[in-house]
């Protein structure tokens, strides 16, 4: 049962303010309409089926660049007659919010970080084990892991929940970030407040390597930058780069302390609706838009750092080993819900 019931009693009212759910003639506006500061990437006019998907990123960043390209697709498999239309920079409101309206079926779709899921539902509170620090080497270890059958049956646990989860996009692997100096050994945390996804096992881990850590939805942490509320954050460089955290931050230190994987998500019965040969549409541009957007983002984070270098931030090289050792007691903490089974089938793959 979803934790967030309390939600419900405001369904009616998002209903009346969120436009174009559920799918349907939605007389959506061109593509790339600005009202404001707001960007909306809209699918095709003509399309007889709109459903709307939000993120928390830019329209430049690596998620919205592969719902560009699953857009594409799914207009092309379905002869333009479904399509998506885009919402960024949290437009929709944070991850967790998004994630509760699409169970609510007040949003169709979200593509979102796995930070608020080990908390949305009973059922997916095991997810909390994908947070562990170090718990991949690679995006390519990820991958064995979550496109094989433990991803398969992780996906399957939000049956039920409102939410149909489609597959695993990429975030990818987060660095530190923060102001005030050069960090390269978890000594050098200490008194920091460091800004992290409204997560347990991250907020645990920061704790243990002596920060002090601070929950925040991702459109709150520039502000909360510039005014100093917080020294410092951890992102992906994707995300780092393309959101411009670097007008605020000078340093980064490249401690891959994370891997993280964000998921498609699409209301249950929205999909449920879908005739049969829409299914095979959707689920074709959903795994075709996957795999463009972790291209994307493995070529941001190719050449993320000469860019970031060039914008005056100031890179540190950290002996993992000693980051490592500051956060295994992560692993065995029993109020944070890790599935020890699942970790040891994650571990038996990835041979750590």
């Amino acid at each position: 049962m979803l934790k967030r019931l309390t939600l419900l009693a405001m369904t009616m009212i998002m209903a009346l303010t969120m436009i174009g759910c559920g799918g349907g003639d939605n007389g959506a506006a061109p593509k790339n309409q600005q009202k404001g500061d707001e960007v909306k990437l809209l699918g095709s006019e003509t399309a007889k089926t709109h459903l709307k998907v939000g993120t928390t990123t830019a329209p430049d960043g690596h998620y919205v660049l592969g719902l560009i390209e699953m857009q594409k697709k799914l207009e092309e498999l379905s002869g333009g007659t479904m399509t998506l239309d885009i919402y960024p920079n949290s437009a929709l409101g944070g991850e967790s919010d998004m994630l509760d309206n699409v169970s609510l079926g007040t949003q169709d779709m979200v593509l979102s970080s796995t930070g608020p899921i080990p908390t949305f539902s009973d059922a997916t509170t095991n997810w909390g084990t994908l947070d562990l620090p170090y718990l991949f080497e690679s995006r390519e270890e990820a991958y064995k892991v979550l496109d094989g059958e433990i991803g398969k049956e992780l996906l399957g646990e939000f049956k039920g929940t409102g939410v149909k989860a489609i597959g695993f996009w990429e975030n990818g692997f987060r660095e530190l970030t923060n102001n005030k100096k050069e960090i390269k050994t978890p000594a050098d945390l200490a008194g920091m407040k460091i800004r992290t996804m409204e997560n347990h096992v991250h907020m645990e881990s920061y704790t243990d390597l002596g920060a002090t850590p601070t929950a925040m939805a991702w459109g709150e942490i520039f502000s909360a930058l510039q005014q100093g509320t917080v020294d410092g954050q951890e992102n992906p460089l994707a995300i780092i780069l393309t959101a411009k955290v670097y007008e605020v931050q000078k340093y980064i230190s490249m401690i891959d302390l994370f891997y993280s994987p964000c998921v498609l998500m699409i209301n249950e019965d929205t999909y449920n609706k879908f005739t049969d040969e829409q299914k095979k549409w959707f689920d074709e541009a959903a795994e075709y838009g996957k795999m463009k957007e972790r291209e994307i983002s493995k070529n941001i984070d190719d050449t993320a750092r000469e860019r970031l270098t060039a914008q005056g931030i100031v890179f540190t090289d950290v002996n993992k080993a000693e980051w490592m050792k500051a956060t295994e007691s992560v692993y065995q903490d029993s109020s944070l819900g890790i599935d020890q089974n699942l970790l040891s089938r994650i571990r038996a793959i990835t041979g750590r």
